[in-house]
């Protein structure tokens, strides 16, 4: 390890500081103006987006930040839901392109969570999800003045369910739902809303031991046609499906190894825009549905993580990153992928260590890959073993900060995509479900002992981290496989399954009973084998827990129950608590983290 460095002018916290742009988003109707995710201020709120000049102006001033949002097709609105000091429970409201108060958009309703708001490209419905008891889908009608009409309710369920996802004109809904299912295999439903009863008319679009996930109408009036995710190859693929006619056209696309997501659709209908991922590396690809012809597209290695057409469909708008340059937003040519012109800037950053990707063999064979990065010099050196959240996600090749400060003071990093994770396929995918923290687990010890035997880590000095799933991950490893760990270091981390979800959203109380196929009081057994807290007895290394007080994802007090257990049985846990929900959005707090880590760390080792 190298000397600590804390002080204000370290490397590592000028990566921290400098100003990223994480999410984008353009008027469909009006090119002109766009939505910004930035923490230009210190921290992540939304921005309006002036495309032609590259102007940014603060729409939100939320103290625990504001990471989601969306722009009405015209551009007139920016939408957003706006919670209490992050807790993730609160109303949609929208706020004029201008800057002005935000206007509550369903003002009788009881506080809800939500992750989903859409709205039709004619103006008149707004579609968004709330989840109190179970998840209700509404579609909400928008006068010409810009006044409401009366929510009306369009589906139900008790089972995990988003949407609904509305037509140009808004005479169709679809709403995707695991209700035909005991996981996470979706189906999608289709309403006329111009039925006399909407419900009545719904038609569905259902496979057994198939997920089929709603992306996008086609930006077309009058057009029916629904691109849908579907994963029946057992690879991610798109699907066409007009939901009038029922007719449906695949899209196997049997040249490609590995996912392919579609992103959208371009203005005029006749293209698919494709995110192609193998072994966690995404290209783009453009599919012409006229010629039934797959163009790649030859755009800069690292990391695409949003993408789609813009203005008559000759360029496309991405948000790209590697491992050594921050977040920007770049225009690619439509037909080539090459880069146009630069649209956003990320702030300058030291570089830092590139990653690499690698291959190692887990318990019953299977093949799981990682990103690794080395410090200078000669190894093995103290590793940090790193394990995303989600679980349905996946750590691709980013700008990580938290990263390279570990990679600064001379440790070594790796980064799991343990099974479970998103792009490998879906048997991968669903590798966990019912089970979790047994398999992940394997895919760690897998990892510590590539490790070690490629003479990157010191047997002695491997710390675990993660936040969220990840966070789940390093507890439950910890007590699982303890022989194995110096320490683990949790962010806003899962320790008691059973109560969490007495306590957590209704929205991850659905996701919840998803991956377990169950609530807790169904699968006792299962949740108390996947609990940390059943392993309280068996740690033996220190534990570092960075936690939010108001998080409604893994609330508060089943950690705090963890952090009593293991202070009766004398166990070394340090428990850090913070005034926000799932995770900082705030700069200089995640300064303070990652300042506290790397002094838990120094202590731990040495």
């Amino acid at each position: 390890m190298k000397t600590l460095q804390v002080d204000e002018n370290a490397l590592w916290k000028q990566r921290f500081r400098a100003p990223i742009v994480a999410a984008t988003q353009i008027a469909a109707l009006n090119p002109v103006r766009g939505l910004a995710v930035t923490n230009l201020s210190g921290i992540f709120q939304l921005h309006a987006w002036d495309v032609l000049t590259g102007d940014l102006r603060q729409i939100t001033d939320a103290p625990a930040g504001v990471v989601f949002g969306g722009i009405s097709p015209d551009g007139r609105y920016i939408f957003y839901h706006q919670d209490k000091q992050g807790n993730e429970i609160g109303h949609f409201v929208r706020v004029p392109f201008e800057g002005g108060e935000a206007e509550d958009i369903t003002p009788d309703m009881p506080p809800y969570a939500s992750f989903s708001i859409t709205e039709a490209l004619s103006g008149a419905v707004i579609g968004f999800t709330i989840a109190s008891s179970g998840f209700q889908q509404y579609v909400l009608p928008q006068n010409r003045d810009g006044t409401w009409g009366v929510p009306a309710l369009l589906f139900e369920s008790e089972r995990s369910s988003y949407g609904p996802l509305l037509s140009y004109n808004a005479d169709w809904a679809v709403v995707s739902t695991t209700e035909r299912a005991q996981n996470m295999a979706y189906c999608v439903y289709a309403f006329d809303l111009t039925a006399d009863d909407p419900q009545a008319s719904r038609t569905v679009l259902f496979e057994p031991n198939v997920s089929l996930r709603a992306n996008a109408f086609c930006p077309l009036p009058g057009d029916t046609r629904l691109l849908v995710e579907t994963d029946a190859s057992g690879l991610e693929r798109p699907l066409i499906w007009d939901v009038r006619t029922g007719e449906r056209i695949d899209l196997p696309l049997p040249e490609l190894e590995g996912d392919a997501k579609p992103l959208g659709w371009s203005p005029d209908g006749t293209r698919i825009l494709i995110n192609h991922f193998s072994q966690a590396v995404n290209r783009l690809y453009v599919y012409d549905l006229h010629r039934s012809t797959l163009t790649r597209l030859d755009h800069p290695s690292g990391t695409i993580s949003s993408a789609y057409f813009y203005g008559d469909g000759t360029e496309i708008i991405a948000n790209w990153q590697s491992s050594v340059k921050p977040a920007q937003v770049v225009a690619l040519d439509a037909a080539t992928g090459q880069i146009k012109r630069t649209m956003l800037t990320a702030g300058a950053a030291p570089e830092g260590q590139p990653w690499r990707s690698v291959t190692f063999t887990s318990s019953e064979g299977a093949q799981i890959q990682g990103w690794v990065a080395v410090p200078e010099g000669d190894g093995p050196f103290p590793t940090i073993l790193h394990t995303h959240g989600g679980p349905t996600a996946v750590t691709v090749e980013t700008f990580d900060p938290s990263a390279q400060v570990w990679l600064d003071h001379g440790f070594a990093w790796m980064s799991v995509n343990y099974r479970g994770s998103l792009t490998f396929g879906r048997d991968f995918e669903r590798a966990i479900w019912g089970q979790l923290g047994m398999r992940e687990v394997d895919d760690m010890a897998a990892a510590y002992r590539w490790l070690v035997d490629n003479g990157i880590a010191r047997p002695d000095a491997v710390l675990l981290t993660g936040g969220s799933y990840g966070g789940y991950l390093t507890l439950q490893a910890l007590g699982r496989r303890p022989d194995l760990w110096a320490g683990g270091m949790a962010q806003v981390a899962i320790a008691d399954w059973a109560l969490m979800y007495e306590d957590e959203a209704e929205t991850l109380r659905g996701y919840q009973r998803s991956l377990f196929g169950g609530a807790p009081e169904a699968i006792q057994e299962q949740t108390r084998i996947s609990s940390p807290i059943t392993y309280a007895a068996q740690l033996r290394a220190p534990i570092l827990v960075i936690q939010g007080e108001n998080d409604t994802r893994c609330p508060a007090r089943q950690m705090k129950v963890y952090e009593a257990r293991l202070r009766e049985m004398n166990k070394d846990i340090q428990v850090h608590w913070f005034d926000a929900g799932h995770g900082s959005r705030a700069i200089e707090q995640q300064i303070e983290h990652q300042a506290i880590m790397l002094r838990w760390a120094y202590r731990v080792l040495g």
